[in-house]
Order: structure tokens, then C-alpha cells, then sequence
């Protein structure tokens, strides 16, 4: 798991302009990237459920991951989301844990995403796949499979 150090900023004055400019990244930020909206910790299966603004979730075993296996339940129930929903976080302890770190450690989802992504892209259709099918249409197609004789 990466960690990342906080960063010191200077005190700059808000004025209009650097305001607007904040509201504009903010903007641009807007859909990208990983946003949950929900975080709970599901006692029964040990795990934490995160929440997504489309509803879907993905439930996370405490046990895996050594940042929060070390936590009390109280600790667990007090998780909240930071950073734009990227991050669990737990003011008490001064800790915040990427939410996309937490998932890419688990070998069973990379691979599901990676399968998901494979299948996306595989669908996607660019001027030349367009153009060889085209040509490949001229020409009959693609050649019929001929039956092994025995």
C-alpha cells in the first residue's frame, strides 16, 4: 500500500478570481476518477461496505488489509469518506487509505477489472476495424469453417 504525505500549503488570499479557479477544477474533477458516497462497516462478514452514487458497492474483509485489521469495531463504524470520496479516513488516528489502493490489493478484483475492461475495449470499434470489415465484406466476408473429413 502506497503512502502519501500530506502536503504544506502557504496561505494564499481568496480572492474572486482564485475562487472561481477552485470551482473550475472542480468541475473538471467531476466524474473522474473514483467517488464513493457510503461507507459501512458490515459487522456479520467482517468487512466494509463501500458505496458508489449508482448504488453498486463492493464489500471489503477488514482482515486484508493491515491498516484496518488493526482498528476496534468503534473505530471501524467511524470510518468516513475524504478526499472528494477517494479515501477512507479516521480523524482519531490520522489515517487516510486510498480507496482505489485499498481495491487494486485485492488479486480477485483487479482481475474481474481487468476482464471488464478487456471485454470494453474488445467492443470498441475504430475508423480502420471499421474499414477492414468493410473490405473484408467485399470479398465475401469472413471464409466459412470447412468440416474435417475422416
Amino acid at each position: 500500500m502506497k503512502t502519501v504525505k500530506a502536503q504544506e500549503r502557504f496561505d494564499e488570499p481568496v480572492t474572486a478570481t482564485v475562487l472561481e479557479q477552485a470551482i473550475e477544477r472542480g468541475r473538471n474533477r467531476r466524474g473522474k476518477g473514483l467517488h464513493a458516497t457510503a461507507v459501512q462497516y458490515l459487522p456479520k462478514l467482517e468487512s466494509l461496505l463501500i458505496g458508489f452514487v449508482d448504488f453498486s458497492a463492493v464489500a471489503l474483509p477488514v482482515k486484508n488489509y493491515p491498516e484496518l485489521a488493526q482498528l476496534s469495531r468503534a473505530e471501524l463504524d467511524h470510518l468516513a469518506l475524504g478526499f472528494g470520496g477517494s479515501a477512507l479516513c479516521l480523524d482519531e488516528r490520522d489515517l487516510h487509505v486510498s480507496i482505489a489502493g485499498l481495491v487494486s490489493a485485492s488479486k480477485p478484483l483487479m482481475e474481474m477489472a481487468a476482464t471488464v475492461i478487456a471485454a470494453r475495449n474488445g467492443s470498441r470499434s475504430s475508423a480502420a476495424k471499421t474499414q477492414a470489415s468493410r473490405e473484408n465484406g467485399q470479398k465475401g466476408g469472413r471464409p466459412r469453417k470447412l468440416a474435417a473429413t475422416g
